[in-house]
């Protein structure tokens, strides 16, 4: 088929070597085994449900003098999937994507037009406007019904078990505590705070509370509302002061994101090595945001031969708009419409042996498989919607000038933030 992607997720990265008009021949193409992977879709919902694990300090947690090893289990080992088939988890995870994206576009816009979240309101629950080597496994959190990544984490002394979402694009780790008349469901038992010794409450006046973007006074305590249904808090990994790295001062952090719809586990470490044979690029830092980690790219290639985009599609201009992030957070990349176009037309004409589908919600490029065993193509860019053998290209367009890489295309590689050296490392098959 003679499609070559550069790199990874099809970006050229930024680097002090020279890239030729023609790429190495080590970035092939790779064979999609599409009836594993239909299997796969139907397994998720064939699993019997199992009881949620306790938090074991013991068992979790092994240390020595330079590292701190916690256990995480997968969520789909232990609840069986809400939807009953593929394809409708995959419209409400897409629809849960489509949310996520306008809410990143949105914080970046009103950042960019001199509007801080702070002098914003909550409305109803809902906003106004639409140190030492700490490691800890990543797993899929497919079973919450969505697609982002999940860590088992014990919360307070003695420590309560949670699942906490892993989020790039965040800076608060919260968790909902009790009492409380609106929270969400979730799996675990909602978090009691007089249950645990080691908490105590921040006033309103404490430098935390004033560096939270929303935030509510009452009876002198600071309050802060997280909403994210499934899971029972988000561990915040952005570059803010507030962010999990940034409290417990870690020069970088790194994590490998295991098959979507597996019950495997891999890890989050903090202070781990940038591995030498990484790919690397430039860790770019917003004066107007400092959450989110923006990538130095230089274009896009396949078949081995570059795209004719300009790299402007993937600069930030003097206000802090614009650029490419990644982001933990959500599933499908977005691509500016034009820079889409083009990647989309060359996957296209390279894969004209495969029987071409309509395409299925925010998905404009999708293939019929079901007579296929196997095809040549990037493992990471085409991925199922149902179980009768659809799969669709897994990039979409965006009117934003924001261009955000997602976590189907991180999948299986190690992805290193150091932080200390203003770097972005990838090297696959790391988990």
């Amino acid at each position: 088929m003679g499609i070559v992607f550069c790199a990874l997720f099809a970006l050229l990265l930024t680097s002090p070597f020279a890239c030729s008009r023609t790429l190495p021949h080590a970035f092939t193409t790779s064979l999609l085994d599409v009836k594993a992977s239909i299997q796969r879709t139907k397994d998720v919902f064939s699993s019997l449900p199992k009881t949620t694990p306790p938090f074991n300090q013991q068992e979790s947690v092994s240390s020595s003098s330079s590292w701190i090893s916690m256990e995480l289990h997968s969520r789909t080992s232990i609840q069986k999937a809400s939807h009953t088939d593929y394809k409708s988890l995959t419209l409400a995870r897409l629809e849960r994507d489509s949310a996520r994206v306008r809410s990143l576009t949105a914080r970046l816009d009103l950042v960019i037009h001199g509007i801080s979240t702070s002098d914003l309101k909550p409305l109803d629950g809902n906003m106004e406007f639409k140190a030492e080597d700490l490691q800890s496994p990543v797993i899929s959190g497919i079973s919450q019904g969505s697609g982002e990544y999940f860590s088992r984490l014990g919360i307070g002394k003695p420590p309560s078990s949670v699942y906490m979402v892993l989020d790039t694009g965040s800076d608060v780790s919260w968790v909902q505590c009790a009492p409380c008349a609106g929270c969400y469901r979730q799996a675990d038992p909602i978090f009691e705070p007089g249950s645990s010794i080691s908490y105590s409450h921040l006033t309103c006046e404490t430098k935390q509370c004033k560096s939270l973007d929303i935030s509510e006074c009452r009876n002198g305590t600071c309050l802060y509302e997280g909403l994210f249904v499934g899971a029972a808090g988000l561990l915040g990994l952005g570059g803010g002061s507030l962010s999990f790295p940034s409290q417990i001062n870690a020069t970088s952090f790194s994590y490998c994101l295991t098959d979507r719809d597996s019950d495997s586990a891999s890890t989050l470490e903090f202070n781990s090595t940038l591995l030498p044979n990484a790919v690397t690029a430039p860790l770019i830092r917003n004066h107007e945001l400092e959450t989110f980690y923006f990538l130095g790219i230089t274009g896009l290639s396949v078949g081995g031969e570059l795209l004719s985009v300009p790299e402007s599609a993937f600069k930030m201009d003097e206000s802090g708009n614009g650029g490419i992030i990644i982001d933990s957070g959500t599933a499908i990349t977005r691509l500016q419409t034009d820079t889409y176009n083009s990647l989309r037309k060359a996957f296209v004409n390279g894969t004209k042996n495969l029987p071409s589908t309509n395409g299925v919600a925010l998905f404009d490029t999708c293939y019929d498989l079901s007579s296929k065993t196997r095809v040549e193509v990037p493992t990471n860019y085409l991925i199922p919607v149902d179980s009768e053998g659809t799969f669709c290209f897994a990039f979409a367009p965006t009117t934003s000038v924001l261009s955000i890489i997602r976590n189907v295309q991180q999948q299986g590689t190690r992805v290193s933030f150091d932080i200390a050296n203003s770097r972005v490392g990838f090297q696959p098959n790391k988990c």
